[in-house]
């Protein structure tokens, strides 16, 4: 079995699930005591967030590398970036960092894929939905056509990631919230929903929804266990 990299932090909440995932897959190939190989970097990411809201890109690129590489040193054979928003980076990363990274976005893409889906909505941070790292790699590589929420309602998101879930706060009303952009986006002709950062499944189940979720999280999770151990 492959040793994981995990760069993780961003926030340490959605960090906890890769962890637990990893592990519970791990399990269930293996069986028995089976679980993860796993080296954690955990960054500070009050430093990481400062970084993204005052558009100093390149100081978050060196935090990045450095945890990279701290993976590389501990032995880790390839890495996971545990965060949807800094894939913004993730080609500058993979020049400075000496392992093979996993794209969070292929990991969508091809579970999208095998679904036979082909409009879907995309939940995230601002960054994500506004910008196109993530949505370019879907059309391209996937054949997507993807949909983001209206501006107000992306400020909404932005606002409850930040302000709740990255601070491990579940609110109703932001369960709700959820729950009425994910209407409006299905009725648009969205087929499913990219939970697209890797805090939106603390609140926002599949059993909640007639619609088809794809959690980011959990998908990049799985993508690593098949890739370590086969």
């Amino acid at each position: 079995m492959k040793t994981i990299g995990l760069i993780g932090g961003m926030s340490w909440e959605s960090t906890l699930e890769y962890y637990r995932i990893i592990n519970q897959e791990v399990k269930g190939r293996l069986g028995g005591f089976h679980s993860g190989k796993i080296v954690l970097f955990s960054v500070d990411f009050a430093e990481v967030e400062e970084c993204q809201h005052q558009g100093r890109w390149d100081v978050a690129l060196e935090i990045l590398a450095g945890a990279g590489r701290s993976l590389a040193a501990g032995g880790a054979d390839f890495a996971l970036l545990c965060t949807n928003t800094m894939h913004k980076l993730f080609d500058e990363l993979q020049e400075k960092v000496p392992l093979p990274l996993l794209h969070i976005a292929d990991a969508a893409g091809s579970a999208i894929q095998t679904r036979g889906l082909k409009r879907v909505g995309l939940l995230g941070t601002k960054f994500t939905m506004e910008e196109d790292f993530l949505k370019s790699r879907l059309r391209r590589q996937y054949g997507l056509d993807i949909l983001v929420p209206d501006e107000k309602e992306r400020d909404a998101i932005h606002r409850i990631l930040y302000h709740e879930l990255c601070l491990g706060e579940l609110r109703e009303a932001s369960r709700e919230e959820f729950r009425k952009i994910i209407g409006r986006l299905a009725a648009h002709g969205a087929e499913g929903i990219i939970l697209g950062c890797t805090e939106i499944p603390l609140i926002v189940k599949q059993e909640e929804y007639d619609i088809p979720l794809f959690d980011t999280t959990a998908l990049h999770a799985r993508a690593a266990v098949a890739y370590a151990v086969e």
